[in-house]
């Protein structure tokens, strides 16, 4: 169980028996744990033989006293998958894809969901509500739904029709606002304040991010199980596609954990950024040397994970991305749908346009010379594409008449 929660910028300590959002600089709260204390009992091989089948299995530097409070639907332990070395993908030859489409509703956020919703409900919390442009909302809706809660979700009218019909359907309150993400934030706050709703907020409470760390530790342990040996292993390079960036900064907490668990040495993969060009707070922060990113004007992509123009976690996820040798890069939306195929058509995995970003992002990467093609290399791809079938077209597709004859001709050669 965590022990005390620290204000990630000034380190001010809160109570992890009282609710908070923001600390009092208006900063992210980091939950921190007696890494010491359960280091002998806390162990690698513990975790192998654990029997559940989810993120649950690192219960010890979860947000939970008991497993009995644990919120769970089974998500975590998503496949990290080889990439197979054709078409446009032969020039890598140590490519993986960590594929999160697999959790519950479909992507990463069922890890965070599941975390803060446990914590949420544990601490008497009756109500949650939150902003969301795509996937978070629809992990909100299942979770609040199986821990009893009310959910209230502020979404932009733009979000993906998929996310906005399964919250509707799954019983949560759904409002639609002719804004961002940003602009639906802003309303929430208002929403809570008047009618006592937990802000469930991306780094706006401490959970979710407990929840997408696992991300980070399921990386050491699959890469063991890549080169056959007990020993942790992380990748040489991670590329994220950043919106809110809660996973890039969970994963950078999950390696400096398992340092001080004796899990891992020092070594650190360098960190990789991914936004779209019509939303790239962080790339253009991290270009220009800065510590904090601004919003981001005019903030426009057909990724809706990608669309947040500015993120209460600028300064973590720049510091991450700093310390790890890393970088931030963006690409059109025209290039990540072209990414989304590829990785569908040569992968076989349904993927989404946030894929299909970091997909594009390491080609350049490649060709810039900033990668090298033998790196171990992992891809996030954070959902499934099933949700964004609005972005594709039937245009193209013969239609074949039943009764024509000479219906055969209409096959392509």
């Amino acid at each position: 169980m965590h022990t005390k929660l620290i204000c990630s910028q000034t380190g001010e300590e809160f109570s992890v028996n009282e609710l908070h959002n923001l600390s009092t600089a208006g900063k992210p709260l980091l939950a921190q744990y007696d890494l010491d204390a359960i280091r002998s009992r806390f162990t690698p091989a513990v975790v192998r033989s654990r029997r559940e089948r989810s993120m649950w299995k690192f219960r010890e530097v979860m947000p939970v006293d008991s497993m009995d409070e644990v919120v769970s639907l089974g998500e975590g332990c998503c496949p990290l998958i080889k990439a197979h070395s054709t078409g446009p993908f032969e020039r890598f030859t140590n490519l993986f894809i960590k594929d999160e489409s697999f959790n519950p509703t479909g992507s990463f956020k069922a890890r965070g969901m599941s975390a803060a919703i446990t914590r949420a409900k544990a601490l008497g919390i009756k109500a949650i509500a939150l902003p969301s442009a795509g996937n978070a909302a629809g992990a909100a809706t299942y979770y609040a739904a199986r821990a009893g809660l009310e959910c209230h979700l502020f979404v932009p009218e733009d979000t993906p029709p998929a996310n906005i019909i399964e919250s509707k359907i799954g019983g949560a309150h759904v409002y639609m606002v002719n804004g961002l993400i940003s602009d639906c934030g802003r309303l929430c706050r208002q929403a809570c304040d008047v009618h006592g709703w937990f802000d469930l907020s991306t780094l706006k409470e401490p959970f979710r991010i407990e929840g997408k760390k696992t991300m980070g530790y399921e990386l050491a342990f699959d890469f063991a199980d890549v080169d056959g040996t007990d020993e942790l292993q992380l990748p040489d390079v991670i590329f994220y596609p950043t919106g809110g960036g809660t996973g890039l900064i969970g994963m950078w907490k999950a390696f400096a954990e398992m340092e001080q668990l004796g899990w891992i040495g020092s070594g650190r993969p360098r960190m990789v950024s991914v936004q779209a060009d019509g939303c790239a707070p962080i790339v253009k922060a991290f270009q220009e040397g800065e510590d904090h990113a601004p919003m981001f004007p005019n903030a426009h992509t057909c990724a809706s994970g990608l669309r947040v123009p500015i993120a209460v976690g600028d300064f973590l996820m720049l510091d991450a991305i700093a310390k790890s040798n890393g970088t931030a890069i963006s690409v059109s939306d025209k290039e990540l749908m072209i990414g989304t195929e590829e990785i569908c058509r040569h992968q076989g995995i349904a993927a989404c346009p946030e894929g299909g970003a970091v997909w594009k992002a390491a080609e350049k990467l490649l060709d810039d010379d900033w990668l090298k093609s033998d790196e171990r290399i992992v891809l996030f791809n954070t959902g499934t594409g099933l949700k964004y079938n609005h972005l594709f077209s039937l245009d193209g597709i013969p239609r074949i008449d039943q009764h024509d004859e000479n219906w055969m001709e209409t096959i392509e050669a």
